[in-house]
């Protein structure tokens, strides 16, 4: 770590240990102090962050103080520290070299399966037929996080599965690998008050919880009393001061309840910091095409998110409606990739075809193989970024790279085809297009107009 890197660091440690003293008073004055310092870059961010902190009618004015009051100072400053620090401003700086170096793409974060494992046995899921089949040891995902910080990657996100199943070592690496974010993405029902002691204790573990809508509806799915559970989790970790947020996948059949104004205000009534909505992927041989979102249906799900980050206080991500902020598909290592629990590596967590496994190559190897190497000559997939992914919205796109590649499947229990898969697809994207033209457009002229008035 270089001496102006430790330096920023201790700065925002500094910088929080002063926030606390006097939060109200403070704030206000850190952000001059970012003004500052910022030699004049982001300001539209610095702004909308000063609005959030001096406006009380500003809808994240109660979003701010919700961090400041009700997370613990030592967690807040820890993943702060991670994240602006190690993951971007050291992070990034490595990835850029190497990105430069090799002419490949390198992942600002890692996904990976622990364990095929589930404690569930949800309608429709392909996890609970595995069993405990399938797992990356410790040591194998100790060694992948060790490889990706030497590449400047200190954003880790465990998907599975239920990686709870693993929360022992799961813990051990937090503790292992203190300079770096865990997230997870887990149903939520094996968090107790032992294992939410230990999140306290590693201060570097964030859970996004998942939901299905309702009690109704999640029960409906996962099984009787799960709701219940959930939210009993949520208690825990709120009782902790710690960080928590919920994942949701909105499908023809649920998109209005988990978008619903109700629906909403409930997340935030449980303390949710933050919601991220991922769009219904048919990947799978038994997958339901008739579940994937209508345009309507979509175009709903864009407008009611978009609008609730205009007046509610809770961070929202749209996965698939969200490709303009961070320039179209970030799968293929671009931004993330996957690694699946035989080591498998995905370029997508929906996206099931490899040419690599972490067993037998380095992260970097597997970052200049044939497969992500055609993700990285093929990015963007569209230049309507409405239209980000090369599976869902540009399926002769995928076919074509997996064909030339001679990726395979990594689904051990049901190969698909890229065929299989992209022929599920057709129908939606060309039905989405012209939806996708005519709301992207339409975002265009928007962003015109804004700048104009900058200007």
């Amino acid at each position: 770590m270089s001496a102006s890197t430790t330096i920023k660091r201790l700065g925002l440690e500094k910088a929080f240990q002063y926030l606390y003293k006097d939060p109200e008073k403070n704030l206000p004055k850190l952000i001059d102090w970012a003004d500052k310092f910022s030699k004049g870059e982001f300001p539209s961010q610095r702004a909308a962050v000063r609005a959030a902190i001096e406006d009380p009618d500003n809808a994240y004015y109660p979003f701010v103080r919700h961090m400041v009051n009700d997370v613990d100072p030592e967690v807040l400053t820890t993943v702060a520290v991670n994240f602006f620090i190690n993951a971007n401003l050291i992070g990034w700086d490595k990835q850029e070299e190497l990105r430069n170096k090799y002419n490949c793409n390198i992942p600002w974060a890692i996904l990976l399966d622990p364990t095929s494992a589930c404690n569930l046995h949800c309608t429709g899921c392909w996890a609970a037929e595995y069993g405990n089949k399938l797992n990356l040891s410790f040591d194998e995902i100790d060694d992948i996080i060790r490889q990706g910080k030497e590449m400047g990657v200190y954003m880790y996100i465990y998907t599975g599965g239920e990686p709870l199943v693993r929360k022992k070592d799961i813990i051990k690496l937090c503790e292992k690998h203190d300079d770096c974010i865990f997230l997870c993405f887990t149903n939520g029902t094996l968090i107790d008050e032992a294992f939410a002691d230990e999140m306290l204790r590693v201060k570097n573990f964030v859970p996004a919880i998942s939901l299905e809508g309702f009690e109704k509806a999640t029960d409906s799915r996962r099984g009787d009393g799960v709701f219940m559970k959930v939210v009993q989790a949520m208690e825990l970790l709120h009782s902790r001061k710690l960080l928590y947020g919920i994942s949701c996948c909105y499908t023809s059949a649920n998109y209005d309840s988990i978008t619903s104004e109700e629906y909403y205000d409930m997340l935030i009534r449980m303390g949710a910091y933050f919601v991220w909505y991922f769009h219904y992927m048919p990947v799978g041989n038994d997958a339901s095409p008739e579940l994937l979102p209508t345009p309507e249906q979509r175009q709903t799900v864009y407008n009611r998110i978009r609008d609730y980050r205009t007046r509610k206080p809770l961070f929202a991500m749209d996965f698939q409606n969200d490709a303009e902020f961070v320039g179209g598909c970030i799968a293929g290592g671009r931004r993330y990739m996957h690694i699946n629990a035989n080591g498998d590596v995905d370029p997508c967590v929906f996206i099931h075809y490899s040419d690599s496994n972490i067993r037998e190559k380095t992260l970097l190897e597997t970052m200049r193989s044939p497969l992500f190497q055609a993700y990285h000559d093929g990015q963007p997939f569209n230049e309507n970024m409405m239209q980000p992914c090369p599976m869902l919205e540009n399926p002769a796109k995928l076919r074509a790279m997996v064909e030339k590649t001679g990726a395979k499947s990594t689904d051990m229990q049901s190969p698909e085809t890229a065929d299989h898969l992209c022929a599920k697809c057709d129908s939606y994207a060309a039905c989405w297009a012209p939806k996708a033209e005519e709301i992207w457009e339409a975002r265009k002229e928007e962003k015109a107009r804004l700048a104009a008035g900058e200007q």
